[in-house]
């Protein structure tokens, strides 16, 4: 039996295609559009043991519970529960200092990374906007699985929250990356120059390690039963 595959049907495409995701940890199988569902899962069921080497290399995942430590930019925090009825989720040290019910834990620890992904990515896009000379209207947090960041010809910026997670360094790289694109709407020569120039120097490092570590990101917050 073939789980966690997505099929897809493609108006473009020529021959069957499966691809694993691992932020979601599911499958894609893209089809042609006149081609047999049931010849291409067949086809994909003789993939199984690429499948399952795929699955075991998954990253752990880390729930938002008591005890866990989660990463928070160049540093790391341990969600500290203790009995009380108050529901604030406050940063102590390296320790989130939480009460409350404990099955609202997970909600509310998300929620305040949430926040401060927005308050720090805020604080970065205005930083590289007035390097760059130019105008972000808006800016907006979202937990999209293929990208950590997109920039729209009106003006307005939308990131990965997740960003908040990575090394410092690495948001405000990617920050520079998505501002730079308010001057050109393109991957030119032109444009990696300017990324350079607002973040100030090389940021290849730090897109390359969202490349290798990113998916990881995508699994604080889950259990290892949750789907994506």
């Amino acid at each position: 039996m073939i789980e966690d595959v997505e099929i897809v049907r493609h108006p473009t495409a020529r021959r069957i295609k499966l691809a694993f995701d691992p932020a979601s940890g599911r499958f894609r199988l893209t089809v042609p559009k006149r081609a047999s569902g049931t010849k291409a899962l067949a086809w994909a069921a003789e993939h199984q043991e690429w499948m399952a080497a795929q699955r075991a290399a998954l990253p752990n995942a880390h729930p938002f519970a008591p005890g866990v430590r989660i990463p928070f930019g160049d540093d790391s925090l341990l969600i500290d529960w203790h009995e009380g009825a108050s529901r604030i989720v406050q940063r102590v040290g390296d320790r989130l200092a939480i009460s409350g019910p404990p099955s609202t834990v997970p909600r509310r620890v998300e929620a305040w990374l949430r926040r401060e992904a927005l308050r720090l990515l805020e604080t970065d896009t205005s930083f590289y906007a007035a390097r760059a000379g130019v105008r972000v209207d808006r800016v907006t947090i979202g937990d999209p699985r293929s990208r950590w960041g997109s920039c729209s010809s009106a003006g307005a910026i939308r990131y990965s929250w997740r960003l908040v997670l990575a090394p410092t360094e690495v948001r405000k790289a990617t920050v520079a990356h998505e501002v730079a694109h308010r001057i050109h709407m393109n991957h030119s020569p032109a444009f990696h120059a300017l990324v350079a120039t607002l973040y100030g120097s090389d940021p290849t490092p730090h897109r390359q390690w969202l490349r290798t570590h990113g998916a990881q990101l995508h699994w604080y917050g889950r259990s290892s039963t949750s789907g994506g």
